[in-house]
């Protein structure tokens, strides 16, 4: 067989081997949307990497985070413990972080921005299929191993041109095992990103209301930072 013949040869095998990723995606977002339906909650282990870019420099927190969807709201709570202890809080249109060290707690109102906060926490979690295409321009980069599990990264960027004022894109690893993210890339601007890795993910655990709550100290001191 001649080299050209082999070349060909290799190429078509090749080809044949990759399916289309227009399927491939209809594929993903088809289980995208059936898992939605059955979404309740979740809980996992975290590792968050913020990048600076300024100064090229990474900040690795670690530690969980829960989540749950009650109708049309969402709440969260994600307790960092390393490498310096704090906590957020999300209930309705108040953000809490509590920053034990100083016993003091900002309180944020999300306000006219909770629905894009919700498209950006639920993104992977809950979110269905159509949700999705309807949000993001969305195509799939090709499959990675991601803490053990390999995984569709599929890339998303923002239809809406506020979205795009505070986010660039994001990038989302999608466990081929079940219908989650193991990883999530959220590109900012100044090309700083912040990278969230999930291990031990729980799907539909059962949570309560209390187990969304923080537990503060009651002479914890409160401020308003918007005020």
């Amino acid at each position: 067989m001649g080299m050209r013949a082999a070349f060909v040869l290799t190429l078509t095998s090749v080809l044949l081997a990759v399916p289309s990723m227009t399927d491939s995606l209809e594929i993903i977002l088809a289980r995208m949307d059936r898992a939605s339906v059955s979404f309740k909650d979740m809980s996992a282990n975290v590792q968050w990497v913020q990048h600076t870019a300024v100064i090229n420099e990474d900040e690795t927190d670690i530690g969980t985070m829960k989540l749950k969807r009650v109708k049309h709201d969402v709440r969260m709570l994600v307790e960092l413990t390393s490498p310096d202890p704090k906590a957020l809080a999300l209930q309705g249109h108040k953000l809490e972080i509590y920053y034990p060290k100083m016993q003091t707690v900002e309180e944020y109102d999300t306000g006219k921005y909770r629905d894009l906060l919700d498209q950006f926490l639920l993104l992977g979690f809950g979110t269905s299929g159509k949700e999705l295409a309807a949000a993001y321009h969305v195509k799939v980069l090709g499959s990675d191993t991601v803490a053990g599990e390999k995984a569709a990264r599929l890339e998303l960027v923002p239809k809406s041109v506020d979205a795009l004022k505070n986010l660039k894109k994001v990038e989302i690893w999608i466990a081929e095992s079940s219908v989650y993210p193991v990883q999530q890339k959220f590109y900012l601007p100044a090309g700083d990103y912040r990278l969230v890795t999930y291990t031990n993910v729980k799907m539909n655990p059962g949570l309560s209301d209390s187990d969304l709550k923080q537990k503060l100290p009651k002479d914890v001191k409160r401020v308003f930072p918007q005020k």
